[in-house]
């Protein structure tokens, strides 16, 4: 089957590469001059690990990521963790998301990439679809897959009026910098502080920290981005613990700060047509304060192999993969309600744990 894959981020290149193991022809269109190696550290949970391992690449992820085993803290560095859970509620591999990218590029092989290429829709007929692309002729396929992200283009195509839309005042910064040996070695996963604040730091790799500040209810953005990081982080700060975080982010040069208005997906229509299937953000993107997105995009990449490989008509096995997908964001979207409007870091905690136990211990495996 010839399968094109518009986005060559993580859920795109692990689409293309899971794919691959059922024998489609994939191609994957990005739009940008390279892969995307922007960003800084990503989450993955078991459930994602298991789908990378089926790729082959499990034990690599493992190595070059490091396990974080979670803990709440209050502003004034007070730990919290929820009773009642398995260990496994807790603990996820962080990893550096560009060695993370490159390393499913090369799965897919870079020769099955093209980079710089810009689509704008597609028109689709019963033996195929054609991919429109801003500079050359269509191309043809019997699969399209957008794994273009929240600013979708094939989304656009497939359900007009579906931009995504500000999750209004939800602010995130982040960077990740050289480990230094003030830092706690353990990290600051989670700090819940004052004015709907959150932040703290962790290794994302051997010798690498990422440290990270959010806001729901932000206000105005005045100043630098180091500027508006330091004042939220301010809020997860008292009484001497945090200091290390306040010096990593005004040690943090100015362009290599990461600021994003959090955008997020309307509940769609449809995800599928009989040739055309969203997955990842593109699909369902939302605020990464649950930390779960990749992962959850990485399960969306085994559902679609699964059911392309149950032997069913196209049409039938993406009818399938969105049902179940559907069900399962539903309640993401009650759990991720949960987390956000959580009153302090002890309900946090707690809130925060049932989610975790609850997608790992139901997650579909292939």
């Amino acid at each position: 089957m010839r399968t094109v894959i518009v986005g060559a981020g993580l859920v795109g290149l692990t689409t293309a590469a899971s794919l691959r193991l059922i024998g489609h022809e994939v191609t994957v269109l990005e739009h940008a001059p390279q892969v995307r190696a922007a960003g800084a550290g990503i989450g993955l949970w078991p459930n994602a690990l298991r789908e990378l391992d089926a790729l082959g690449v499990g034990d690599d992820v493992r190595r070059m990521g490091r396990t974080v085993d979670a803990w709440f803290f209050d502003a004034a560095g007070h730990p919290m963790r929820a009773t009642g859970y398995d260990p496994a509620a807790h603990q996820f591999l962080m990893v550096p998301r560009p060695d993370l990218n490159n390393l499913l590029a090369d799965t897919v092989g870079r020769d099955r990439i093209r980079l710089g290429t810009h689509v704008t829709g597609f028109t689709e007929h019963d033996t195929r679809v054609e991919v429109h692309l801003a500079d050359g002729a269509p191309l043809r396929a019997d699969l399209l897959i957008g794994a273009d992200g929240v600013y979708s283009d094939v989304r656009a195509a497939l359900v007009p009026g579906s931009a995504a839309v500000q999750h209004a005042g939800n602010y995130a910064w982040r960077a990740v910098l050289p480990s230094s040996g003030d830092e706690r070695p353990e990290g600051t996963f989670v700090t819940i502080g004052s004015a709907r604040t959150r932040g703290g730091y962790t290794r994302v790799a051997q010798g690498r920290t990422m440290w990270w500040v959010g806001q729901f209810d932000a206000g105005e953005l005045v100043g630098s981005k180091r500027d508006r990081a330091l004042r939220r982080a301010r809020n997860v700060a008292e009484s001497g613990w945090h200091d290390e975080l306040l010096e990593m982010i005004a040690a943090t040069p100015e362009e290599s700060i990461l600021e994003n208005q959090i955008m997020l997906v309307p509940e769609l229509r449809r995800w599928t047509t009989d040739r055309v299937a969203l997955i990842g953000d593109a699909a369902h993107g939302l605020s990464p304060h649950i930390a779960a997105g990749g992962t959850l995009g990485i399960e969306d990449a085994g559902v679609l192999r699964a059911e392309l490989a149950s032997g069913s008509t196209t049409a039938t096995a993406l009818a399938r993969y969105e049902s179940a997908r559907r069900i399962r964001f539903e309640q993401v979207r009650e759990h991720a309600a949960a987390v956000e409007h959580a009153n302090g870091a002890a309900e946090s905690a707690e809130r925060y744990a049932a989610f975790t136990h609850w997608m790992t211990t139901t997650a579909p495996t292939a």
